[in-house]
């Protein structure tokens, strides 16, 4: 199982014998693998491409990108047309992604809640199911996993299965690959997920330094230094949940998480708000805005003083309107020096996620391909 997050650093080996310059840099298969990954990302992102534009986004030579492309389309993840060019008739080749070259299942779970999609190479969706979550979590991922399999999922190639679940063990990665078929499977904490769905998959933003808050039952960050998704040493940074925040000094969890909007909501309007859909504005829920972007503030002050993000993100099961609702009034808080007698100018912009949930069921189902094709967060 690989993890993408980083981690405690290991002790490094002494150097004897062995010269400096051999310890650095790749091995020839390496190269090659990081070559063709990176060509392939570049035609599923602004392919597509023939090879002189290959080349200008890559900067490999002809006959590399040319040995690659074979292997690419050998493998059933591209696909060539002529090009015809408007001056003197010429034509020329350009190459495209085949979606359908391969497929990659995600599971997000949930203490009481799951949501499982298929995906393309492309980041398509072809399916997406919710479930309920028992204490039996490795059973209820086995049994999502079937159902999925039963339908489009069972004829297609798929290259893995990954996971975005928080406190997920190595013991249960084990008793989950004893169980299904698939190839291999991959685990990572929420918000790693998600930001891994902005990098690869979202909106164009500068994503050197990007802050991903995701709300839920409780309420989460996570962070993406120089394109490399980073939660500290023990696997802790963004456990801000516990956070005691605004003027009445309570934890950030109760005052923001789903408990504080089930107290103001009714189960209809909660359940429909779980779905993804709007709610209608309310007193009560106006309320729940101005008080959740309070204490939110507090937090985001501390990300943007100490990492300075390019853009903090907001995600997680809110229905759109509802997040953009919440970032106004934050843009209002934030001038507000009644309660903090300082502005705040150099705060990041702060925008919503992406995609529904939050993305991380998305980013959960690029793991494998993280893994196998595209080029990994640690590649830049």
């Amino acid at each position: 199982m690989r993890y993408l997050r980083t981690g405690p650093r290991r002790a490094q080996v002494p150097l004897t014998d062995i010269k400096r310059g051999k310890t650095v840099g790749l091995r020839s298969g390496e190269i090659a693998d990081r070559n063709i990954r990176v060509i392939l990302e570049a035609i599923r992102r602004h392919g597509p491409l023939t090879r002189l534009e290959l080349g200008q986004h890559c900067g490999l030579s002809g006959p590399g990108i040319t040995n690659i492309l074979r292997r690419l389309a050998d493998d059933g993840l591209i696909s060539s047309n002529r090009r015809n060019h408007h001056v003197g008739g010429a034509s020329s080749s350009e190459f495209a992604l085949r979606p359908e070259g391969a497929f990659s299942i995600g599971i997000r779970l949930r203490p009481s809640h799951g949501e499982i999609v298929l995906i393309d190479l492309s980041g398509q969706v072809h399916e997406r199911r919710t479930f309920s979550v028992t204490d039996a979590a490795v059973d209820t991922a086995k049994t999502a996993v079937d159902d999925l399999m039963q339908g489009e999922a069972k004829s297609l190639r798929i290259v893995g299965l990954g996971i975005a679940a928080n406190g997920w063990t190595d013991e249960q990665t084990d008793r989950l690959a004893a169980m299904v078929t698939l190839p291999r499977i991959f685990v990572e904490n929420e918000c790693t997920a998600a930001l891994l769905a902005e990098r690869t998959m979202g909106n164009a933003v500068p994503l050197d330094a990007l802050a991903m808050i995701i709300i839920d039952e409780d309420v989460q960050a996570g962070y993406l230094i120089r394109g490399i998704p980073f939660s500290g040493v023990h696997g802790r940074a963004g456990s801000i949940g516990e956070m005691h925040t605004g003027a009445d000094n309570v934890p950030l969890n109760g005052a923001v998480g789903f408990g504080a909007l089930r107290a103001v909501l009714s189960q209809e309007d909660f359940e429909r708000m779980r779905e993804g859909r709007e709610l209608p504005r309310s007193p009560a829920l106006d309320k729940w805005v101005r008080s959740a972007a309070g204490h939110l503030l507090d937090p985001i002050l501390a990300i943007a003083g100490f990492i300075a993000p390019s853009t903090i993100m907001i995600g997680g099961d809110l229905p759109r309107g509802l997040i953009e609702s919440l970032i106004h009034q934050l843009s209002i808080e934030r001038r507000d020096t009644t309660v903090r007698p300082f502005l705040t100018p150099w705060i990041s912009p702060m925008k919503p996620a992406s995609f529904s949930g939050g993305g991380i069921a998305l980013g959960a189902a690029l793991l494998p391909f993280l893994d196998t094709l595209l080029p990994p967060p640690a590649a830049g």
